[in-house]
């Protein structure tokens, strides 16, 4: 179990005022170790706290004083102190198991955490469950989670996850759900393996046995390159109509039961599909963007000034949708989730300068039309994923090789811009630098409001000639 480190420290803090420093472990907070983010956070929320600190190998005794609802000020390296609950299935479809070799090794951690659910939305598939899992749910209140359910039936489920638990597991979802907790599903959609029939029982069985989930995402299979798995193929276009199909009519079927519609395709699957979005206020209060649920039509209001929210969604100032780590003190976002590019112009051009748009064929798709309706010299280039190959289209798998080759044959002189959600920690997924393309980029934050602030500029001047 690693101590966790201090990595930043707020000037004027209580955590400043006791004399906390970056780069301290602490030993104990008020006699105790924290095993994450989340018992730090309870530990921490009192007036008066004890801190053990190692500094250099030599431990202090520090206290803290705070005043009620004055924050911390104290930020540490991690979420989870103690191991990553990892993954023991073996699913077919895994999109970790298609990664090529050499990328960051944090890329390659297949987690099973109902922490990281917790914390991030991370999909658990709830096969190492245990009770005393549960039992600090409920009592902690660790709500919302983010389930993967697959198939409701058991003999299919298992033999998905190719682990004989996943039979089984789901008994933890009904748990969940009697005690209370919000959950939110995830079924990952394979050609000829849970599709047409059995996705149509996997909703039956979500009507009959689990009604009380928020909601729950279908999501088509994304197959890179690097598949191994002979079975594992990508949506034709027809069978992606099919499921949206079958999606459509059981939310007619869920609203007349329960009131809601509770099952939504991704807008993925409507691409795949040539269909147009459903309506904005179709979606509700769904938590699901991170799987594209809404995403396109959000996107489309916020980017016309129209806001973007969804139904009974609070505004808590932030574009996009607001995991909890966000709102636990010094829970730093990792991984896929680490601090994006800033949001700020890196190259500025003059400002009568063209502008270049790059994103992912899917996103591509969704802009055209709406950076169509600006004045002035703005495109949007579609950029192949040439890394992973495939089906692989969205824009938050964009990699930097394959930006850079597009950037090599564009002019000079125009603003290129590029998505925040294809970067984590100011690299791309194949650890190319912003400082490595052949042209400088702006990187803007992926909601519509962003992208027409960024686009403003240049549809400024054409409007003021």
């Amino acid at each position: 179990m690693a101590l966790p480190r201090v990595v930043a420290v707020a000037s004027g803090s209580p955590a400043d005022r006791a004399g906390v420093l970056p780069g301290d472990e602490l030993v104990a907070l008020d006699g105790q170790l924290p095993r994450d983010i989340i018992e730090y956070h309870l530990l921490t929320d009192q007036e008066t706290l004890a801190l053990e600190v190692s500094r250099g190998g030599v431990e202090l005794s520090l206290e803290v004083e705070r005043e009620g609802g004055e924050p911390l000020g104290m930020e540490v390296d991690a979420a989870l102190f103690d191991q990553v609950r990892t993954c023991d299935n073996h699913c077919e479809f895994c999109f970790i198991h298609q990664l090529p070799k050499g990328m960051r090794k944090s890329l390659y951690v297949r987690d099973d955490d109902y922490r990281l659910s917790f914390l991030y939305g991370n999909f658990t598939t709830l096969t190492r469950f245990t009770e005393a899992d549960l039992e600090r749910v409920l009592t902690e209140g660790l709500s919302p989670l983010f389930v993967s359910i697959h198939a409701t039936d058991p003999e299919v489920r298992a033999r998905m996850l190719r682990n004989r638990r996943g039979a089984t597991s789901l008994r933890w979802l009904r748990a969940l759900l009697d005690g209370g907790v919000e959950v939110h599903g995830q079924v990952v959609v394979c050609p000829g393996v849970n599709d047409a029939e059995i996705l149509e029982a996997t909703m039956a069985g979500v009507l009959d046995e689990y009604p009380e989930l928020a909601s729950v995402a279908f999501v088509p299979l994304g197959v890179s390159r690097f598949n191994h798995e002979e079975t594992m193929r990508p949506h034709s276009g027809a069978e992606a109509a099919t499921a949206v199909d079958l999606v459509e009519e059981w939310q007619e079927i869920f609203l007349a039961c329960v009131g809601r519609r509770l099952v939504y395709a991704s807008d993925e699957y409507y691409l795949l599909a040539d269909r147009p979005f459903p309506a904005l206020e179709t979606y509700g209060a769904v938590a699901q963007h991170d799987n594209g649920v809404g995403m396109a039509r959000r996107f489309e209001a916020a980017f016309s000034g129209r806001g973007g929210r969804l139904a009974g969604e609070e505004d808590d100032g932030e574009e996009g949708p607001s995991g909890f780590f966000r709102s636990v003190e010094g829970a730093p976002a990792l991984g896929y989730r680490a601090p994006r590019a800033p949001g700020t112009v890196s190259f500025l051009p003059r400002r009568d300068a063209g502008a270049t748009v790059l994103t992912g064929e899917y996103g591509a798709r969704v802009l055209r039309p709406l950076v169509s309706s600006l004045p002035g010299d703005i495109e949007v280039v579609a950029v192949r994923n040439e890394f992973f190959g495939g089906n692989i289209g969205v824009a938050g798998l964009l990699t930097g090789v394959d930006l850079a080759a597009v950037l090599a044959g564009r002019p000079e002189g125009r603003r290129y811009l590029v998505p925040d959600s294809c970067l984590s920690g100011g690299r791309f997924l194949d650890g190319t630098a912003l400082e490595d393309l052949p042209r400088p980029v702006e990187v803007v934050p992926a909601d519509g409001a962003s992208l027409r602030r960024a686009l403003a500029p240049a549809a400024e001047m054409v409007l003021a000639r």
